[in-house]
């Protein structure tokens, strides 16, 4: 067991590096084509919002495709929220991961992500919960969920800072 959560550890790290270093292909690729990406809006002091369909959420794509879309306006430059892009530098802490009957690993991160933009430095943090499935030597993430702590947001939220 505690070579897979190495190894599941490793898969997020990479994606951390993926997504700072702007290789989107690569980053694209650890989603499944039916992943879910999700960033629930807080609903009060303690409670966050847990139906996407139903409640507001910050972000929600039900498959990669809501993704790929992003880094399609980002790459053509048809998305001035991001233009210039940020700088980030994404760390994982804490990783814990189970593995469910179904076969899929629930995997929890504490996260942290620094940008840089405008002159400006500051950071979004808050946990994850990922369900991966595995994948050859590696993973697929079938749905990822991020919770941003942060009380004041006072900058365009995108997938890449979480």
């Amino acid at each position: 067991m505690s070579n897979t959560i190495q190894s599941i550890e490793q898969f997020l790290y990479r994606a951390s590096e993926y997504c700072d270093r702007q290789q989107w292909d690569e980053y694209l690729d650890m989603f499944d084509p039916e992943s879910l990406f999700h960033i629930p809006q807080w609903d009060s002091e303690h409670v966050y919002t847990t139906n996407p369909k139903r409640e507001m959420s910050l972000i929600y794509y039900p498959t990669r495709a809501g993704l790929e879309d992003r880094v399609f306006r980002i790459r053509t430059g048809k998305s001035a929220a991001c233009t210039p892009m940020p700088r980030t530098m994404h760390l994982i802490d804490n990783v814990q991961a189970e593995q469910q009957d179904d076969g899929l690993w629930q995997v929890k991160a504490n996260w942290v992500t620094h940008f840089f933009r405008f002159g400006e430095a500051e950071c979004f943090f808050g946990w994850a919960e990922y369900q991966l499935r595995e994948d050859g030597n590696s993973w697929k993430i079938m749905s990822k969920r991020a919770i941003v702590l942060n009380d004041k947001i006072r900058h365009v939220l995108d997938f890449y800072h979480v």
